[in-house]
């Protein structure tokens, strides 16, 4: 399977994300990384039209990194967001190569030190547009 898998994104999700970006100096980590993986979004559809299965802002992930066997349960959140209880930052690499990933595709994750770990997202936890939350 590809390391860059195809990417469903929501448009509340990419608007505010862009808005976010607009703010932030090209020169903040992750800042590129981001805007890459936003422009190569294959779908960007309505809150209410986004598969349960499909990582969106806010959402709560099981992933399993394949070397390792490692589980991990993780919460895609913006900057101000991030940090304990495993909520991770929309700018950190994870945080945007989970954006718009479906359940059972795999990513390229750099980790530190120069190596790169295989995780596959096993399931979508909490998926805030599947549970109605529009507003966080």
């Amino acid at each position: 399977m590809s390391s860059k898998p195809s990417l469903i994104l929501t448009r509340l999700d990419v608007q505010r994300l862009e808005e976010m970006l607009d703010n932030l100096d090209e020169n903040t980590p992750g800042v590129l990384a981001l805007q890459a993986e936003l422009d190569r979004a294959e779908q960007v559809v309505a809150h209410t039209e986004v598969p349960a299965g499909v990582v969106t802002m806010n959402s709560r992930v099981h992933c399993r990194e394949e070397a390792s066997g490692k589980d991990y349960h993780l919460t895609l959140v913006y900057p101000k967001d991030a940090g304990g209880d495993g909520k991770v930052s929309i700018l950190a690499p994870i945080g945007s190569a989970l954006l718009g990933l479906s359940v059972g595709e795999q990513i390229d994750w750099p980790a530190p030190g120069g190596k790169t770990l295989k995780l596959t997202l096993l399931a979508v936890e909490y998926q805030p547009e599947a549970a109605g939350d529009f507003d966080l």
